[in-house]
């Protein structure tokens, strides 16, 4: 996982983090959706992609 996806997916995080709130202190329950939404597809992805790199640096031999 590359530094730039890790940053990038961090960011995607906060900012679904950040519209859930709005939209909880707005009362906008589709903003609180959308939030939700996108915090947990950053947060999968991340998953993902720590998986994939902890599986490729246990095929390397040596590690």
């Amino acid at each position: 996982m590359s530094k730039d996806d890790q940053a990038g997916n961090k960011a995607e995080e906060l900012r679904g983090r950040a519209k859930e709130g709005l939209g909880k202190a707005t009362d906008n329950e589709q903003w609180q959706a959308e939030g939700a939404a996108k915090k947990k597809t950053s947060q999968l992805k991340q998953a993902g992609e720590k998986a994939k790199e902890a599986l490729t640096r246990n095929d390397k031999p040596g590690k």
